[in-house]
């Protein structure tokens, strides 16, 4: 029985370093809550508060991480060398040169190729 008592207070008493917090939520917010809780996939309102602040902070390390990545890739793109102009031509003439490329190779456009 004392194993069972100091397992129940090990996994069920707060961390003596918690502090306690109140909130106030919408009601339907508190129901969505309470239906986590009731369903048994958390014991607590706390335990599920705790992990959606977790998933907030992971978010928003997760989008910091893109930022700097994104950052990152436009100095790249900036230190890469001389740019090109693009005009409304542009992309008409790299589709002509793609065609011509696939028509030497003797491959049909994918386009052509779901139409056979």
């Amino acid at each position: 029985m004392a194993v069972v008592a100091i397992l129940w207070y090990t996994f069920a008493m707060p961390d003596p370093s918690t502090l306690s917090m109140n909130i106030s939520l919408p009601e339907a917010l508190k129901r969505l809550v309470d239906a986590q809780v009731d369903s048994g996939m958390y014991g607590s309102v706390s335990e599920f508060v705790r992990e959606a602040i977790r998933e907030k902070l992971q978010r928003q390390q997760e989008h910091q991480r893109a930022k700097e990545q994104l950052i990152a890739n436009l100095l790249d793109g900036l230190n890469s060398g001389p740019g090109i102009v693009v005009d409304e031509n542009t992309f008409k003439d790299m589709k002509k040169r793609l065609l011509e490329k696939l028509d030497r190779a003797g491959e049909q456009p994918r386009d052509e190729r779901r139409a056979s």
